[in-house]
């Protein structure tokens, strides 16, 4: 009579299946994990941009000029130098670009720091934006 050898595991064909699926799932989920991550940390950036761009509006109604208003850490400066407010690590850099050459307009940026994708995002005192998508 012949008995039936009784199953021990897998074999090096299945083994090598599993791992073939687990690549080809991590192949298109890695990607768009990371995009999805870099799209929620440039909304945190034009967040920031509308609330100094507030700020901004508030140093013209106190001096009737936009000339001067600086961003940091400082007493002096209107918002802080980098996004997201909150949180450990920074993504963006945010900076005042015209203001310092003119009184009655400026542009502001959000510029992408510490390996974050995208370019640099924008925003106008004519409320243009540039970069938003």
């Amino acid at each position: 009579m012949l008995q039936a050898r009784a199953s021990r595991g897998f074999t090096l064909i299945e083994l090598m299946i599993v791992v073939a699926i687990i690549a080809i799932i991590a192949a298109i989920a890695i990607p768009s994990y990371t995009q999805y991550v870099e799209n929620a940390r440039a909304g945190d950036a034009k967040g920031a941009l509308m609330s100094l761009a507030n700020a901004m509006e508030r140093y013209h109604t106190q001096n009737n000029t936009y000339v001067g208003a600086t961003v940091g850490s400082g007493a002096g400066d209107i918002f802080p130098a980098e996004a997201p407010l909150d949180g450990n690590t920074k993504f963006y850099d945010l900076v005042i670009v015209a203001a310092n050459t003119t009184a009655t307009a400026y542009r502001i940026e959000a510029r992408p720091k510490n390996g974050q994708g995208g370019g640099t995002i924008a925003l106008l005192s004519t409320g243009q934006r540039v970069n938003w998508d």
